[in-house]
Parts: structure tokens; sequence; C-alpha cells
């Protein structure tokens, strides 16, 4: 594991494309309807934050890139060209198994597109698929149809694109047992090398909000989402799909490996508008508006703000994103980190979740009991704030 400062550069680059063809009802990402958006001056702002980041921090031979957003597919071929482009030079060194992933909506890839993606690196595609039933799919706002998602994965395997993933969701308004049932039958039957299957959030300033507020949205019981869980984490492991981390399953070495860089509190770049990056125990927030960010990088970096993590703050976040794996937290992994045994900072936290049965003990490491996996907040909150108890 890498020790965040230990002078070693970054690895991972995370970039973030803002732009969507229209906002999903429960979506509360830094991401704007794309319609008269300025996404060339953007896509220049981009590639001028990338001047100046690794010039401040220049990059060693970077392992994984990952494009996220709003859609980054919603770029024309032109654009996408002219991003991946930015990517490359000023990110040169690439490792040679390198995992470049990019998000994609199903109803924003044509084979042109996607040829583009191929010839600037991208070898990883990830779709937003969220369910197999129309009825569903209106009703959060996608304005993609089943019969784009087979589209979009032929038009992916046909450029030579077949590092894919599909993301799922359960406990959407009006979504049943059988429907998720049926859903990830469907997901199956695509054979895909990984899946992200997330329960639906309500959170602030969404359509869903407003509406949760108002008691006008007809979402699942909490028994009937234990069910859906619980049926999709028998299903994968029965179909050979490993859990490597509580929303994610991979066949074996098909694990999002940029975002494991996360989830072992890794350092990694973050650029483009509202993005975080984490390097040398320092986060980073950007200034999220497009038009803002644009301005901003006109005279330096685009931030927001720019904080540096104490010793303590990194030891619980370790443990927090740690433990959503379901290889866990491991004490040779956090000396490498801190210096320090697990058991020097945690030993009360950790006594206590072992004998509630939500975590257990293999040698050295420490990971979600299968009982832990149903309250994984209430574990991870754990480990918040014990530190100033010691």
């Amino acid at each position: 594991m890498t020790n965040p400062i230990n002078g070693r550069p970054p690895e991972a680059v995370y970039i973030h494309i803002p732009f969507c063809t229209n906002k999903c009802f429960y979506c509360d990402f830094n991401s704007y309807v794309l319609k008269d958006q300025p996404v060339m001056d953007y896509l220049r702002a981009l590639d001028r934050e990338m001047e100046l980041t690794v010039k401040h921090t220049p990059p060693g031979v970077i392992k994984t890139i990952f494009v996220g957003g709003g859609t980054p597919t919603v770029l024309k071929p032109d654009e996408m060209a002219y991003f991946l482009k930015s990517v490359r030079t000023h990110f040169p060194q690439w490792d040679e198994n390198i995992e470049f992933s990019m998000e994609a909506n199903p109803g924003t890839t044509d084979k042109d597109k996607l040829a583009v993606m191929k010839e600037g690196g991208v070898n990883r595609v990830s779709f937003g698929v969220q369910a197999f039933q129309n009825e569903l799919l209106s009703g959060i706002g996608r304005i993609h149809n089943v019969d784009d998602v087979y589209r979009s994965l032929e038009n992916a395997r046909s450029v030579g694109l077949h590092n894919l993933s599909v993301d799922l969701m359960f406990g959407l308004p009006n979504q049943t047992v059988d429907m998720l049932r049926e859903s990830i039958g469907k997901a199956l039957e695509l054979n895909l090398p990984h899946y992200s299957i997330y329960s639906l959030k309500v959170e602030e300033n969404t359509l869903f909000h407003t509406l949760f507020n108002k008691n006008k949205l007809p979402l699942p019981s909490e028994e009937d989402e234990l069910e859906m869980y619980l049926l999709l984490m028998s299903t994968m492991e029965a179909a050979g799909y490993g859990q490597y981390e509580i929303s994610n399953f991979a066949k074996p070495g098909m694990e999002s490996r940029h975002n494991i860089t996360y989830w072992r509190n890794e350092d990694y770049y973050g650029l483009g508008a509202g993005a975080h990056g984490y390097v040398k125990r320092q986060r980073h927030m950007n200034i999220k508006g497009v038009n803002p960010y644009i301005e901003a990088s006109h005279s330096g970096l685009p931030r927001l703000d720019t904080f540096q993590i104490t010793e303590q703050e990194a030891m619980e976040d370790f443990m927090m994103v740690g433990l959503r794996m379901r290889e866990g937290v491991s004490d040779q992994a956090f000396r490498a980190q801190f210096g320090k045994s697990l058991l020097d900072i945690f030993a009360g936290s950790l006594k206590k979740m072992l004998a509630a049965g939500l975590i257990e003990q293999d040698g050295d490491t420490y990971r979600l009991s299968k009982q832990g996996i149903l309250f994984g907040n209430d574990v991870f909150g754990e480990f918040v704030g014990v530190l100033t108890e010691v």
C-alpha cells in the first residue's frame, strides 16, 4: 500500500465531465443539462487544469483513470477526441495494464463515439442502466430504454471494448422485489465482468427529495428493500460474482481498480468542475459551476477549497472506506500508512464490533461479517470521533 507522505506521486486520475442530456430525478451530482453549455471552453479549461496540476504535482506511471459525470459520453466525437488527447498529453506515462474507465449512458453511445473512446485509450466502460423495466426508467428520469442498453453493449463490443460494467439500482419508487429479480436476471444474461448495484438514496436538492417531503414518493418498504439486498447478494454469488465491496460485484480479477484506490485511502488526482482530489494527505474540492470553473482556470488552479487531513482523520477515513471492501482492513496496511498498529488506535471499537458480530477477524485482518454488511453505516460510524476520546 502507498504511504501517502512518502513522496510517491499519485497513480490514479479522476476527471469530471459535468454535462448530461437531462437531470435524473434522484441525482445530486455536480451535473448540468447539456443544452447551450460551453463544452469546448470547458474542455480547454480542463486541459489547463491538467497542465497546472502536473506542474504542481508531477505524475508517476498512471495505473487507473476514471472519467465520471454527468455523462461523459454526451461529448461529440470531436470533443471526445480533444479531451482524450489532453489526458494523454498531460499524463503521458501509462502502466501497460492501465484501467481507463468512462461512465456512459446507454442513450449516448453510438459506434463512432465508442471508436473514438477506444482510440483515445479508454478500455473499460460503465453503463448507467439502473433497471430493465421501461416504466421504472421513465419514472426515475432516465432518457434510455431497455433496447438502448442492448444496442449500446453491442456497439461497445463491436469496436473492441469488452471490459464492461453496468449499474443497477434497487429501492426505486414502485419497484418490487420481483422487478429487481428480473433486472438482475437480465443483467446476468449479458455475462459482463462487473456489476455495480446501488440502493436509492433520496438526496437533498433533487426532485425525489421534494416528492418525498410531500409524501408523494412511493418507495418500497424497509422489509422489501432488505429482501432486495439479500436477493441481489445471493443471486450474484450463485452466478460466480464476488462481492468485493458493499455495492460491487465482479468476476475474479475484474474488480474496479480505480475505485479500490479510494477504498484503500490512496492518493488520486481530481480534475474538473466540482471534482475532489487527495494528494499527500491534502484534499481539495474544485469550483462547481461550469462557467465559474472556466473563469477560475484562466488565473490558476480552479480550487474552491483545499485542506490538510490530520493523521486522525486519515486513520478514520482508512477504516471507513476500507471496511466497505469485503477483504477488509489489515494491520499490515495500516502500519504501512501510519506506522502504528490498528489495535493501538482502534482496540475499543474493534472489540465492540467483534462482540456484536458485525465484524470478524482473520489473523491481522478485520472485515464486515455477513450481518455487518447489512449494518455497514453503523459499523463505519464506530470509527469516527473515537480518537478524540483516547
